[in-house]
């Protein structure tokens, strides 16, 4: 009886541990039920399939792969901080309404920010008209004297929590839900920011912010556009890029 118990037991435990890995997932992996409820890998964790640099044909050289995540590093020509206008978009398709879940890790002293609605035009930077998720080393940042360039933010709009954050050299996982203009930052499980696009609330934001002279802020941000990822001239680490239509 006892020998039965025991090797119920350890069936029950093989079942459970697969159950658990299954929805866990690996790292740039989807669980078959990520799967099943329409959620797209928009990073395979080997190349840089799906992705190149805005207004642009190809993959900036200071970007690499590196242990299963993408990386963006200084430019050795330009003046760490500044950026070499590499900034990336997934450019096979646009997202209108969508749940964007990204893992990130920044250097000490970082600042990057991750773009959506992203709308390609000649002869401008990725945020002429797209919003901004700060993406912040809170703590040795030189960006961290104003709350809403914290990270999880919406850049110089909205401030998030600073305590939902971890520290340089670990790991955050932002999630970005926008869906019907109402739009959510979840950082590290906790939700940090709430806003709706395209309201008498979000232009006054906007009128109140660093943008109220962006040509592109002022006629409206784009309905539906790219996802993007910012060059500014620091190391950033990112992985787990996923994405579900809504």
């Amino acid at each position: 009886m006892k020998t039965i118990c025991i090797s119920l037991l350890s069936v029950l435990l093989l079942v459970s541990c697969g159950v658990s890995r299954d929805m866990a997932g690996g790292v740039n992996e989807l669980t078959s039920k990520e799967k099943k409820d329409g959620w797209i890998l928009l990073f395979n964790g080997k190349d840089f399939t799906g992705w190149r640099q805005y207004n642009g044909n190809s993959v900036p050289d200071n970007w690499v792969v590196e242990d299963g995540t993408m990386k963006v590093f200084c430019h050795p020509d330009v003046k760490a901080g500044r950026g070499a206008g590499g900034d990336l978009i997934y450019f096979p398709r646009k997202f209108r309404n969508f749940e964007l879940s990204i893992d990130w890790k920044v250097e000490k002293g970082a600042n990057s920010g991750i773009f959506y609605n992203v709308l390609e035009e000649k002869d401008k930077p990725i945020y002429s008209a797209a919003p901004e998720v700060q993406i912040l080393d809170n703590e040795h940042a030189s960006d961290n004297r104003i709350d809403s360039h914290l990270a999880g933010s919406l850049y110089d709009m909205l401030p998030a929590d600073p305590k939902s954050v971890n520290p340089y050299g670990e790991w955050n996982r932002i999630v970005i839900r926008v869906n019907r203009g109402k739009v959510t930052h979840v950082q590290n499980g906790v939700k940090v920011v709430e806003y709706r696009l395209w309201t008498k609330e979000w232009n006054e934001m906007v009128k109140n912010s660093k943008f109220k002279d962006f040509p592109g802020f002022r006629k409206g941000i784009p309905k539906s556009g790219h996802i993007g990822l910012q060059d500014h001239g620091y190391t950033i680490w990112f992985r787990n890029v996923k994405l579900k239509p809504l």
